[in-house]
C-alpha cells in the first residue's frame, strides 16, 4: 500500500486485504504449519570460549565475550553487557576472519572470527560497518568524511569531505553499504541547519542529489541504501509513535510512502529471487500484524512469510546465502504453546525462506527472557550463514548479556542454489 489516501478507502482497502488473508493461510506458509513449541531443557550457561551443544537442535555454541573480565589481549567490556552491534548490522568480515564486538567495549573490540580469541581493540568515535567484499576494510562516516578503514593497520583512506556539511552518520546506525560495496546513504546537516540524506558512490566518487528530509512530515528515524544500490529508504517517526516508510530513487524522487505503521520494521533489505530489492521485517500494522512480512521496495507488494508471534528482528547479513531470513523469536513457552494458529517460536533463533513456503530451520534456543534493549537477542548471520551469533542472560533477568555463536552447515543442494543467485 503507498501514498496517502483517505482514511475511508484505506479502511476499505484494508479491510479487503484483511478478508483475504483470513481466507488464504492455508495457501501461505505451509511447511511453517506443522512445526510445534518445543520446552527448552535446562542447560548451564557455556564457559567463556568453550562450546556445547544445543539439546533440541544438535548445533553447537560457544559463548565468545566474558562481560565484566578481562579476555586475551587485554580486551575489557562492561560488566552488564559485551555484545555485536545489532541484528541488521554486519559482526563478521566478508571471509570472516573477524568478527567485530561494539557494545560495551569502549570502541571496537576485533576478535578471531573462526576462534573467537580476542586479537586487538581500536577507539573510534565514527559509525563503521563492514565492507560487504573486501575482508581488509570497513566503510565509516563520522564528522564531514566518508571513508574506508584497514582495522589492522589502523590506516584510512577518504572518500568525500563535505564541504557545507557537517554531521555526517551512516544511518544513523541502521546504515549498510550496498551489496557490491560502492554506494550508501549518510544522514547529514548542511551548514544552515537543513536535515538531508543523500547518496554517495564511493568507487565513482558520486555525490547524488539530497533528499530534504525536514520536508517529510515527521522525525526522521535513519535512512539506508537498498543492496542494489538504486534506492534509498527513510523510516520517519510520526505523531502518536507511528513509524512510516518512505523510498526514494537513488536521485532523491519519492517512489514509496507507506503510511502504515512498522509494515514491516526491526528488518533488513536483500534482493529477493526476481531481482527486486525487499525489506523483511515485522509488521505493526494490520492486516498482518505481528507478523513476518516482506516488501517490494519498488511497488510495496507485501508478502506474508510467518503468521503471528514473537518476532523482536530480522537479519539478512548472510549476503552469500540468500533467500533466507535469520529471526529472533522473544517471548514464553507458557504463552505460545497456548496458541496453535502463532509462530510457534520463543527464545528461539530460525532461518525462514522468503519465498512464503514456511520452510524453516531451528537454530537455537537462546534462554533470553525479556528484560532492556541491550539483553535482546539481535542474532546476526555471517555472510555465508555457517554462524550466528546472538545475545543472551542466559535466565537471568538483570544479569550480564554475552554474546554467543552457534555453528550450522547448510546441505549442497541450498549451497548450489545460492552460488547460483550470486
Amino acid at each position: 500500500m503507498s501514498g496517502i489516501g483517505t482514511q475511508s478507502a484505506r479502511g476499505a482497502c484494508c479491510s479487503l486485504i484483511l478478508i483475504i488473508a483470513l481466507i488464504a493461510p492455508a495457501l501461505a506458509y505451509d511447511e511453517l504449519n506443522a512445526v510445534r513449541s518445543i520446552a527448552t531443557p535446562v542447560l548451564p550457561d557455556v564457559g567463556y570460549l568453550q562450546e556445547a551443544r544445543d539439546p533440541v537442535f544438535g548445533t553447537l555454541v560457544t559463548r565468545i565475550t566474558d562481560p565484566g573480565a578481562k579476555m586475551p589481549g587485554g580486551v575489557v567490556c562492561k560488566p552488564a553487557y559485551c555484545t555485536h552491534r545489532y541484528s541488521s548490522s554486519q559482526a563478521w568480515n566478508a571471509d570472516q576472519s573477524l568478527l567485530v564486538i561494539v557494545n560495551g567495549c569502549a570502541g571496537l573490540c576485533f576478535l578471531d572470527g573462526q576462534t573467537y580469541v580476542p586479537l586487538f581493540h581500536r577507539s573510534t568515535p565514527d559509525e563503521c560497518e563492514w565492507h560487504p567484499t573486501d575482508p581488509r576494510l570497513m566503510i565509516c562516516v563520522g564528522g564531514r568524511t566518508i571513508y574506508t578503514w584497514n582495522p589492522r593497520s589502523d590506516m584510512k583512506t577518504i572518500a568525500f569531505v563535505g564541504d557545507g556539511y557537517r554531521d555526517l552518520q551512516f544511518g544513523p546506525y541502521k546504515g549498510n553499504p550496498s551489496r557490491d560495496g560502492a554506494r550508501l546513504v549518510v544522514r547529514a546537516a548542511t551548514d544552515a541547519g537543513t536535515l538531508v540524506a543523500f547518496a554517495f558512490d564511493i568507487q565513482a566518487k558520486i555525490k547524488f542529489a539530497d533528499i530534504n528530509l525536514s520536508e517529510l512530515p515527521g522525525r526522521n528515524g535513519y535512512c539506508g541504501i537498498s543492496p542494489s544500490g538504486l534506492y534509498i529508504f527513510c523510516a520517519q517517526k510520526m505523531p502518536g509513535d507511528i513509524d512510516e516508510g518512505y523510498v526514494f530513487s537513488v536521485n532523491g524522487a519519492q517512489i514509496q510512502h507507506w503510511t502504515d505503521h512498522h509494515r514491516p520494521g526491526h528488518g533488513d533489505m536483500t534482493i529477493d529471487a526476481d531481482g527486486s530489492d525487499v525489506y523483511v521485517g515485522i509488521s505493526k500494522d494490520n492486516p498482518d500484524k505481528f507478523h513476518i512480512i516482506k516488501r517490494r521496495l519498488i511497488d510495496g507488494k507485501v508478502t506474508d512469510l510467518a503468521p503471528y508471534g514473537e518476532g523482536q528482528h530480522a537479519s539478512l547479513r548472510n549476503v552469500n546465502l540468500p533467500g533466507w531470513v535469520f529471526l529472533s523469536y522473544g517471548g514464553y513457552f507458557s504463552e505460545v504453546s497456548r496458541h496453535r494458529d502463532w509462530a510457534p517460536f520463543y527464545q528461539e533463533i530460525v532461518a525462514l525462506r522468503i519465498d512464503g513456503s514456511g520452510e524453516v530451520r531451528r537454530i537455537a534456543q537462546t534462554r533470553n527472557p525479556k528484560h532492556d534493549y541491550w539483553s535482546e537477542t539481535h542474532a546476526s548471520p555471517s555472510p555465508d550463514g555457517s554462524q550466528v551469533i546472538w545475545s543472551s542472560n542466559w535466565g537471568s533477568v538483570g544479569g550480564p548479556v554475552a554474546d554467543y555463536v552457534t555453528r550450522l552447515s547448510w546441505p549442497k543442494e541450498q549451497l548450489k542454489e545460492s552460488s547460483m543467485r550470486q
